[in-house]
C-alpha cells in the first residue's frame, strides 16, 4: 500500500498495466477484460468506478461495462455500490485466486459429469466412449489433487501472515 512516503512512478504502474494486460489477453482473456484487471490489481485500493477505469485505460465506458461484466461473469471481479452513491464500483475479491479457482472446480464437475452422460450413451468400449472415460478420469483426478492444493495453500496462507 502507498504511504504519503510512498510514491510511485504512475508512467511505470501504466506500462506495467498494459504489460500484464498483453500477457493477459496471450493467454486467452479478452483484451479489455485484461486491461481492467491488471488495472484493478495495481491499485492500492483494489476497487475502482467504471469512470475511474475509463480514464485510466483511455477508453469508453462503454468498453469498460463489457469487460466488467465479462469478468463478473468469470468470477475475478465483484460489483458493488456504496450506501448513497449513484456508481457502482468494481473490487477484486479477498481471497481472489481461492475464491476463482473454487469456481473453476464446479465447472469441472459439470465437465466430469457431462463426459460421464457421454460415455452411457455412446458405450464405454466405444472409441469416442474410451476417449470420454480418460477425460471423465483425468478430471476426476484433477478435483482430487485441486482439494489437496487448497488445503496447502491456505495453510501456506496463514503461516505468512502469522
Amino acid at each position: 500500500m502507498t504511504t504519503p512516503d510512498t510514491k510511485r512512478d504512475e508512467d511505470a504502474v501504466r506500462r506495467y498495466v498494459e504489460s500484464l494486460g498483453l500477457v493477459l489477453s496471450q493467454i486467452g482473456m479478452q483484451r479489455m477484460s485484461a486491461r481492467v484487471f491488471a488495472a484493478l490489481m495495481t491499485t492500492d485500493e483494489g476497487r475502482l468506478t467504471a469512470a475511474e477505469l475509463a480514464a485510466q485505460l483511455s477508453v469508453s465506458p462503454a468498453a469498460i461495462s463489457g469487460a466488467v461484466r465479462y469478468l463478473e461473469q468469470i468470477g475475478l471481479v465483484a460489483k458493488e455500490r456504496e450506501p448513497g452513491e449513484r456508481r457502482d464500483h468494481y473490487r477484486l475479491y479477498d481471497d481472489l485466486w481461492y475464491a476463482t479457482f473454487l469456481k473453476r472446480d464446479r465447472m469441472i464437475i459439470m465437465w466430469r459429469d457431462a463426459a460421464e452422460n457421454g460415455i452411457e450413451a455412446l458405450g464405454e468400449d466405444t472409441p469416442a466412449g474410451k476417449r470420454l472415460a480418460e477425460m471423465r478420469d483425468f478430471l476426476s483426478f484433477m478435483l482430487t489433487e485441486l482439494n489437496g492444493m487448497y488445503e496447502r495453500w491456505h495453510k501456506l496462507r496463514e503461516e505468512k501472515n502469522a
